[in-house]
């Protein structure tokens, strides 16, 4: 089946050369400054100044003038969905700043160790780690606040560290994952067009297994052993991250969620911590938008550089090459079937992924031919979107040279390759996702 794209703009390779650029400059940073010794390689260059140059390649191949070019390009940037997608960075960076600077993620992490026994340490920093991510929408922010603990916990129970660190990195994939709040999950609905909480059910059915699993495999993999003294629970703390949670999944509107949440963890600052006054609150709220100003900027970016490659038939050509991959994996019937389109949206942003090493600008980059494939093959919004977040997490879980195992590998003082072989998640959820691919359809057919 031909893509609707190609029937109005011609496919062009050379279109692509742009995102080719941006791909080679952020990768081969990467490389050079790894094989340099430095750490965190991969983020010594800005993301959003990387794809500079290929903005201006971009407007030097195109065919059109330039005010028609920059056009395109400002269109792109200002497009309704990549500006929800900003605003809902900037409030997720201000609620997570909040909440954080009002003992919120202490609180929640002494809840957590306080209902962990003894002999379910592992799956319990696993499970820990989930719901602090699920309510705080980051891995990263995740792991620097349960890590810590986590390193006492595995040397004084006597845990090998690097299963310990596997586990937390598991259950901050799993959390940032299925977050309404993550910069991921924002990406990926709001890119492909869907509801956030139809994304989450999606998510869910996929990633519990692949969770339930993880559990079952840190079960074994545990011991027995006391843990460390455990700090005050303040319920009040706790209450705005269960509240969006409870809030996101009876499907309330995202900004409605994020200003609510916004709105009590600042009550609670003002009400409980000693010195937090309106000022502090504004800082802190402005802190969580600072936060994001990475990520939004980049989304602009990309936004702008997407609308003018499409405009010159690279997001045309990307389609095509794909369909023509598809079609001869479907050469009994001769067209694609949505399963093939599936894991064609799987590969994509899998491959990208690799490339970036993080998963939410490969979201971004991936998301346009992503919608294109799932609205040419039958794959509703919610599938599609859910697929780009499972499978960057997948890759983004995995990668030695990713943020999350080369935090814990500097922390536990491992190698990120021993990290990141111990992060079973990841690995079952892809498994968990590529099944599910391959027999929703006939399990459907039978219903």
């Amino acid at each position: 089946m031909a893509s609707k794209l190609s029937s109005t703009i011609t496919p062009s390779g050379i279109a692509l050369l742009p995102l080719i650029l941006f791909l080679c400059l952020f990768l081969g940073t990467g490389i050079y400054l790894t094989l340099e010794g430095v750490d965190f390689a991969f983020y010594q260059v800005p993301a959003p100044v990387a794809v500079l140059p290929a903005i201006v390649l971009a407007i030097i191949l195109s065919r059109d003038t330039i005010n028609d070019t920059i056009e395109q390009f400002t269109k792109g940037v200002g497009d309704s969905n990549v500006i929800a997608m900003c605003l809902i960075y900037l409030l997720a960076g201000a609620f997570a700043a909040v909440a954080s600077a009002t003992g919120g993620v202490e609180s929640t992490v002494n809840l957590g160790l306080s209902l962990v026994p003894s002999w379910f340490l592992l799956p319990g920093f696993f499970l820990i780690s989930a719901f602090i991510a699920t309510a705080m929408g980051t891995s990263m922010g995740t792991l620097g606040a349960v890590a810590p603990i986590a390193l006492g916990v595995a040397q004084s129970a006597g845990i090998d560290i690097a299963i310990m660190g596997g586990a937390v990195i598991s259950g901050a994939m799993f959390g940032d994952n299925l977050s309404i709040i993550s910069d991921t999950t924002i990406a990926a609905t709001r890119s492909q067009g869907c509801e956030m909480k139809d994304k989450f059910k999606e998510n869910l059915r996929i990633a519990l297994p692949a969770a339930i699993g993880v559990l079952v495999l840190l079960i074994f993999l545990g011991n027995d052993a006391p843990l460390p003294p455990i700090g005050d629970i303040d319920w009040i703390k706790v209450m705005p991250y269960i509240a969006i949670l409870i809030l996101a999944m009876v499907g309330v509107n995202v900004f409605v969620v994020l200003g609510s949440g916004i709105v009590m963890a600042g009550l609670v600052g003002l009400m409980q911590t000693p010195d937090y006054g309106l000022m502090v609150l504004a800082k802190d709220i402005y802190k969580g938008f600072s936060d994001m100003q990475e990520i939004l900027i980049l989304a602009m970016l990309i936004g702008g550089l997407g609308a003018v490659m499409s405009q010159q038939g690279g997001l045309a050509f990307i389609v095509k090459f794909i369909d023509k991959i598809l079609i001869k994996m479907s050469h009994k019937t001769g067209t694609v079937s949505t399963a093939s389109a599936e894991l064609g949206i799987a590969g994509v942003v899998s491959l990208t992924n690799v490339a970036i090493a993080n998963n939410t600008v490969s979201i971004i980059v991936a998301s346009d031919v992503a919608k294109n494939l799932a609205q040419t093959h039958g794959v509703e919004p919610k599938r599609s979107a859910s697929l780009l977040d499972i499978f960057a997490c997948c890759i983004q879980g995995l990668l030695p040279y990713g943020a999350q195992a080369l935090m814990i590998g500097a922390l536990f003082k491992l190698s990120p390759l021993t990290v990141s072989i111990h992060v079973f998640y990841p690995m079952l959820l892809a498994l968990s996702a590529i099944l599910t691919i391959l027999f929703r359809q006939r399990l459907l057919k039978n219903l």
